[in-house]
């Protein structure tokens, strides 16, 4: 049950399933479920850049303003504690002699211009030396939050004033057709970092960069898709520890498993927003805005199975949630090649789900990437160590080399022999002959050669149809694999 005061009116409201939804894990913690705050050592999840010893300090957050052009001075009046060489370096000006981030120095214009909008108007939310704050709210009741917040705001107000007169933006003001509030700022700040629950699972850097090499198969669990490096915001923090350096830290993609969302010591709670059960330093690409619309369309998913089933959302199976997800357009895994509304985007989803194909993830910038290499010919190495891990007692004899789509409609009559399936009774040249008439009309595929090379998509295709492994082998919160349910 919970309890609102609405307008100074207290209303009762009775739910199976509760999802917090709060920027700072509130409710997760009025539930008693443990959490973290600030930076863990680096022995407590294995990552080798996090710092010695543990910390409580966290991100930055920031007053975001919408500035537009007024086309006229609109040049605020001067800020209660204005400190201009608080900015001297937030771009490229002859004040700036030691800056923080030399490399990262940019010209006037062009910081302005980072969060440029239509009509006119920009975003200011500008690490450099900008208007990032230092505030940790996490544990302070809520009028504490209100008093240390309006600091926050001068802040920025202070940084647009610097714009305004040291930067000769005196045209740019406070937009007064975005936030119906009294100063023309949000409503909240943005807020980088909370409570991190602990879930089911922790999801760390190690899970992002080598995510099959992991003794928990966290991949094959994952109900969102994020791109963004790792990118944490220290700069107006003003300790004496030494910080990891994590401006964009390079990452490739990668997909946030669902354990992530569920408390492992309170029932029928989902947890979202930057209070998942993640690490420190997997929290600064977690945290943006499209992972966290992902991760809320998850949580209701998993809620809505909860209340159907009649199970705790600890019991909801990890494929149920993916299949409704699949059904709804959404990722499961960060493929650039597969567009979403591509002919085989979700059998090769299911398939990288798996793990009997897996991605290619690379690091290229801001852009962070994994490919499914749909269309590349498939080597027998790829397929082993995809395959053999999810069919273990399985075996494959051929030495690495490409393979022909002969050789691959063998393997997989090998496998439904394997595993008693029925249409692995047929003679193999029988059941081979009788792919030709499926190739294209059944399965959308081309050119059926039987002595050609076969594409990665055209494997998966196969192995989507004829196995399902998807479907038919259960895996739990980790992704370890469970009992196989043949399917006739």
């Amino acid at each position: 049950m919970v309890e609102i005061d609405k307008d100074g009116v207290l209303q009762k409201i009775e739910a199976t399933v509760l999802i917090d939804g709060t920027e700072l894990g509130d409710v997760a913690k009025i539930c008693g479920v443990s959490y973290d705050i600030g930076m863990e050592a680096c022995s407590e999840c294995g990552e080798s850049i996090a710092p010695e010893t543990a910390n409580d300090i966290i991100q930055d957050l920031t007053y975001v303003a919408i500035v537009k052009d007024y086309g006229y001075d609109v040049t605020i009046e001067e800020p209660e504690g204005y400190d201009p060489s608080l900015f001297y370096c937030t771009c490229r000006v002859p004040e700036c002699t030691h800056p923080k981030e030399a490399a990262r120095l940019w010209d006037c214009d062009q910081m302005l211009t980072y969060g440029k909008f239509p009509n006119d108007k920009y975003m200011i939310n500008w690490p450099i030396e900008g208007n990032d704050y230092y505030l940790n709210l996490i544990e302070k009741t809520p009028e504490e939050r209100r008093e240390a917040l309006k600091a926050a705001k001068n802040h920025t107000l202070c940084y647009l004033y610097y714009m305004q007169t040291a930067l000769g933006f005196n045209s740019i003001g406070l937009a007064d057709d975005e936030y119906p509030t009294a100063d023309r700022l949000p409503f909240i700040p943005y807020h980088r970092e909370s409570r991190r629950i602990h879930g089911l699972v922790r999801f760390n850097l190690n899970h992002i960069t080598d995510p099959y090499t992991q003794a928990e198969k966290l991949y094959r669990t994952a109900i969102a898709v994020g791109d963004y490096p790792v990118d944490h915001h220290h700069g107006r923090y003003q300790g004496s520890i030494d910080l990891p350096d994590l401006y964009f830290y390079p990452v490739p993609s990668f997909g946030l498993p669902l354990g992530t969302l569920i408390p492992g010591d309170v029932n029928g709670l989902i947890v979202t927003e930057k209070s998942i059960s993640v690490s420190n330093l997997a929290n600064g690409s977690t945290r943006l805005q499209p992972v966290l619309l992902q991760i809320g369309q998850a949580a209701g998913i998993v809620a809505a199975l909860s209340v159907r089933q009649n199970k705790d959302v600890n019991e909801v199976a990890v494929r149920d949630v993916q299949r409704v997800l699949l059904d709804a357009n959404g990722y499961l895994l960060p493929y650039l090649d597969l567009p979403v509304y591509g002919k085989h985007f979700k059998v090769l989803q299911r398939i990288g789900a798996t793990g009997i194909l897996r991605g290619r993830g690379i690091n290229a910038g801001w852009s962070n990437q994994t490919w499914f290499d749909a269309d590349s010919v498939l080597y027998t190495d790829q397929l082993k160590e995809g395959l053999l891990d999810f069919y273990s007692q399985f075996t494959i004899n051929y030495k690495e080399r490409t393979i022909s789509i002969e050789e691959s409609l063998k393997i997989i009559f090998e496998l439904m022999q394997f595993l008693n399936m029925q249409s692995g009774n047929l003679p193999v040249n029988e059941f081979i002959l009788q792919q030709s008439g499926q190739w294209g009309e059944k399965w959308g595929l081309e050119n059926f050669d039987l002595q050609r090379e076969i594409t990665r998509k055209e494997f998966a295709v196969l192995i989507d149809a004829f196995m399902d492994p998807f479907n038919t082998v259960n895996i739990d919160i980790k992704g370890n694999l469970q009992d196989y349910r043949a399917t006739q």
